[in-house]
């Protein structure tokens, strides 16, 4: 039952990993024995990979053709970055109760650094700090399953695009700003719901950017 389990597992992080890495594309055909050859299972494992797949909404069965990389549509995508803002608001609230001021200071830094790359229009970078900066303050959030689902999500919008900023540079002096005031917030200990709010308009903000674009 073990072995069977961690190639599963296998199975599950290999085809993942490719799907969020871009080497596999929306639409692009998923094949089961192809992947059971490279992974040294027989094909059961690999499907139940899939089954766990397609429930994260990273693959799709499609009739007479099978398992597929599923593709995201603009209407998904807004609806993604709708849950995203209120899970990431309320993750920054939760979060600001245990931070600590190494953590503030390294926020500081990544939004320096974010300014910096802009000036040099090194947006890859920008998009790259960007989620560092998130991820940092996230790593004081005591809620492991909330950031699961954040993760899950940040993923599915990986694979169509890699960083918003790529797709929003006019969007980005503004981010800067937002993430000044998320700090200012954190070090002078606002009160929860003002946190949350904050960080839920900064997500949806990036929607509007992409409405508008």
């Amino acid at each position: 039952m073990e072995k069977k389990l961690n190639k599963r597992q296998y199975a599950y992080e290999v085809i993942r990993s490719r799907i969020i890495d871009g080497v596999y594309v929306p639409g692009q055909r998923i094949i089961i024995d192809q992947i059971a050859k490279e992974v040294g299972s027989s094909p059961i494992p690999v499907r139940e990979a899939i089954h766990q797949l397609e429930s994260e909404q990273l693959i799709e069965y499609k009739p007479n053709v099978g398992a597929v990389v599923h593709g995201i549509n603009d209407d998904l995508y807004k609806e993604t970055l709708h849950v995203l803002a209120l899970l990431e608001g309320y993750a920054t609230a939760l979060s600001s109760k245990f931070i600590t001021y190494e953590g503030i200071e390294k926020l500081k830094q990544y939004n320096q650094e974010m300014k910096d790359s802009l000036t040099n229009f090194e947006l890859d970078k920008i998009g790259r700090l960007n989620r560092k900066f998130h991820n940092l303050i996230y790593s004081f959030c005591p809620n492991k399953l909330l950031l699961t689902n954040i993760q899950q999500m940040l993923d599915r919008l990986d694979t169509v695009r890699k960083s918003e900023f790529t797709f929003y540079p006019k969007r980005t002096p503004q981010s800067i700003l937002e993430h000044e005031q998320i700090i200012e917030s954190l070090c002078e200990e606002h009160d929860f719901r003002k946190i949350e709010e904050l960080a839920r308009q900064h997500k949806l903000n990036t929607l509007q950017a992409f409405n508008e674009q």
